[in-house]
């Protein structure tokens, strides 16, 4: 199995643009990557944005995003008010979004949802970022969900047990309006990180797994 590593003589800092499209979806998706990205990598841009929060989902969003990015360097949150679930029909308005988002932050590593996901919100959010990064390393996350979406994704970021167990703990706390969720637990979100660590035979044998469209040798 062959491993691709950031490169250490890359010219700046790394810069991260992380999207979500509510204001769990990062955390869930790639928040153990996004741990160990800001404890292996010291000067860190990071660029945060989730598309529809509002009330304590907002403030849950905000709060969650400072202690996942906690000792990175420079980063910006922004949690903006798109109406959950109607995010085909608010296109032009979010397509502005991105288009204002592009003039201001060129990323070297975007983390978005998965082009297949099952959820329309999260499908158009992962248009959207190919239709605006074009030249850009981009990775789809995926998240768990009754909708039974799930795929063979190919992309692993193996994880420490600490980085996961920190992910679940974090989870817990910032997002108590999702508890009363059964899928919403600890177990869903260890699972997950076992069956990816099994299958790309992770030394501490959990990671996240992420979808590729293109990549550049």
């Amino acid at each position: 199995m062959l491993s691709l590593a950031l490169s250490p003589q890359r010219s700046g800092p790394l810069k991260l643009l992380c999207l979500g499209a509510h204001s769990d979806d990062i955390e869930i998706g790639c928040g153990g990557t996004i741990l160990r990205l800001v404890s292996e990598v010291p000067d860190l841009s990071v660029r945060w944005i989730v598309f529809s929060s509002g009330g304590i989902r907002e403030t849950e969003a905000r709060e969650s995003a400072a202690a996942f990015l906690a000792g990175a360097g420079e980063q910006r949150v922004d949690v903006l008010g798109f109406q959950d679930g109607y995010f085909p029909f608010h296109g032009a308005a979010i397509k502005d979004s991105f288009e204002t988002l592009k003039r201001e932050f060129d990323p070297s590593l975007v983390l978005t949802h998965y082009r297949d996901d099952a959820h329309q919100d999260h499908r158009l959010l992962a248009q959207l970022t190919y239709n605006t990064f074009r030249d850009h390393l981009v990775l789809e996350y995926e998240i768990p969900k009754f909708d039974g979406d799930l795929g063979n994704p190919g992309f692993f970021v193996p994880l420490r047990q600490t980085q996961v167990h920190r992910k679940i703990e974090l989870l817990d706390r910032y997002f108590a309006s999702q508890r009363s969720r059964r899928w919403f637990t600890g177990e869903t979100f260890l699972a997950m990180a076992r069956l990816r660590g099994i299958g790309c035979n992770a030394s501490e044998g959990v990671a996240e797994a992420f979808y590729s469209r293109k990549l550049v040798f």
